[in-house]
């Protein structure tokens, strides 16, 4: 059977472990993007078999129920919180003033159009305010300056598609990664424009990264510590924790993996502040 750019498959010399796009066919070899993870992979053509609509779905149906037991987790944490935080207002305002939450505001570039508006839906059922932007990530470190000096973002997401190759090198080696080196330097370029970390919340990275030199470069949150597969979704459920936690609070680690699909294995970072705001009052306008 031909196979054509854009089919879903999965590899023989892997079991049929993961599925993936194919997103380029040169000479025999396909270029294949993860439905779900952040990988990307070559294969030849004849290790690849074509997933029909009814092993998608199935496929599909575990994976969901995956990504609805985390949703519902964060959602649970975070009913939490709102009744810590209304507490807290009760307590520093005068009782039933009405006051608005600033919730922080993500910068999300991913190299990957699909996952990037994956990302923003949950954004926004989530109730974080997000400017999202498709760039190929080698291309990240050149426009991420304009970026940040346009939207002025809390939290900056730097993600898309990443591997390990061995025929590189060693695992120490970020030459031997497919888009570390980008995302480290993006990050770099990120952090000379604003230095502190609390004041630019950085997650960068994707599926076995080189996760020790993306956080020298600067970032709070990287992937991937043990060079294992990420969730497409994994960036937003980090992020979103630190947007939805006032900035007097302080978030560790353990706080924000726990609610991801991937876990500990796959994302690491530094305590971090949170960057909600309150404020009082609500300015109510008449109508003209």
């Amino acid at each position: 059977m031909k196979l054509n750019i854009g089919d879903i498959v999965a590899r023989k010399s892997y079991n049929y472990d993961l599925l993936f796009r194919i997103v380029n066919i040169n000479e025999g070899e396909a270029e294949l993007y993860g439905e779900d993870v952040r990988l990307i992979a070559d294969a030849p053509i004849g290790d690849l078999k074509l997933i029909d609509d009814q092993e998608r779905k199935k496929r599909r149906k575990q994976e969901k129920e995956k990504e609805e037991n985390c949703y519902r987790l964060f959602n649970q944490e975070y009913r939490l919180l709102q009744q810590r935080n209304e507490y807290e207002v009760s307590s520093g305002y005068a009782s039933g003033r009405p006051y608005f939450e600033m919730r922080g505001r993500v910068l999300h570039i991913d190299g990957d159009p699909l996952y990037l508006k994956k990302c923003t839906e949950l954004y926004g059922k989530l109730g974080v305010p997000v400017y999202g932007v498709h760039i190929q990530e080698k291309e990240m470190p050149h426009q991420i300056t304009s970026l940040l000096e346009m939207v002025r973002p809390d939290i900056l997401v730097i993600t898309g598609h990443d591997a390990y190759m061995k025929a590189r090198g060693s695992s120490d080696d970020i030459k031997s990664y497919r888009n570390s080196k980008h995302f480290a330097e993006t990050v770099r370029t990120a952090r000379k424009i604003v230095p502190q970390l609390d004041h630019l919340v950085i997650f960068a990275g994707a599926c076995q990264s080189h996760f020790e030199s993306i956080l020298k470069s600067g970032a709070n949150f990287a992937s991937s510590p043990e060079r294992v597969n990420i969730h497409a979704l994994d960036p937003v459920y980090i992020v979103a924790k630190i947007s939805l936690t006032p900035f007097m609070d302080r978030v560790g680690v353990w706080d924000v993996l726990r609610n991801t699909i991937t876990g500990e294995k796959g994302i690491g970072g530094i305590e971090t502040r949170g960057v909600l705001r309150r404020g009082m009052p609500i300015k109510k306008y008449d109508d003209e």
